[in-house]
């Protein structure tokens, strides 16, 4: 096998792994529309407390069937939630393999307010209305640790309401692409849209690093997953 057929190869099994985790994170936002269509009538531009039930469990179910995630959430605009109701679930793995929820400070003002829909993983789907990708970033609210955070906008009766998506830490997500990268016979990474490192095969490339995008003796190819903007970068 020569040095283009490799690299192809590394960039197409890439591309398979990383479109399974968009079109299950795509279903998760599927499910999430159908539960609130179903308990929230036509019309309505709020929700309900009680047309939140059930989310909680939708979020539970996706994390249990998805070894690879280490949290999967669902966040709605607070615009779009009646006063009582709670705007969104995030629901984590542990250490022991259970699951727990995390909660974040709503309180305007305060020092730990979270406000997530000023966040890239929200921003950036709420307005394009396309999947998106961010990461890798240290969750200082969630893992305190480098994580990627895949996201699928959810839409009810036709209105955007919010997200929903699944964390990855890095650290996982190693063992699952590290050999394909390790199949390139030089120095290679995948890169993220800002040209951020999501994980290299050598020293060259750290995680997080921005690299410059066309450096002396760099190459470039774009990954087929639409709207995540990823690629693999690889030396001569």
């Amino acid at each position: 096998m020569n040095t283009d057929s490799e690299v192809v190869h590394a960039a197409d099994a890439l591309t398979a792994w990383i479109s399974g985790v968009s079109a299950e994170t795509k279903e998760l936002a599927r499910n999430v529309t159908s539960l609130l269509e179903e308990k929230n009538p036509v019309g309505k531009s709020r929700i309900s407390k009680t047309g939140l039930v059930g989310l909680d469990e939708v979020a539970r179910e996706f994390l249990a069937k998805k070894p690879y995630a280490v949290g999967a959430w669902i966040f709605l605009s607070a615009a779009s939630v009646e006063e009582g109701g709670r705007s969104f679930e995030w629901w984590v793995r542990t250490n022991s393999g259970g699951m727990e929820r995390v909660d974040a400070d709503r309180t305007p003002g305060s020092t730990r307010y979270y406000d997530y829909e000023k966040l890239p993983f929200f921003s950036t789907a709420a307005s394009t209305r396309e999947q998106a990708l961010s990461g890798p970033y240290v969750d200082f609210l969630g893992f305190e640790e480098y994580i990627l955070s895949f996201t699928a906008p959810f839409s009810v009766h036709g209105s955007f309401m919010g997200v929903a998506g699944c964390d990855i830490r890095i650290k996982d997500l190693e063992p699952l692409i590290m050999p394909n990268l390790l199949a390139v016979p030089s120095d290679a990474a995948l890169i993220n849209a800002s040209n951020r490192v999501v994980l290299g095969n050598s020293g060259r490339y750290l995680v997080g690093e921005r690299i410059k995008p066309e450096a002396p003796g760099q190459h470039r190819i774009a990954l087929d997953v639409p709207h995540l903007g990823l690629s693999l970068i690889y030396g001569e």
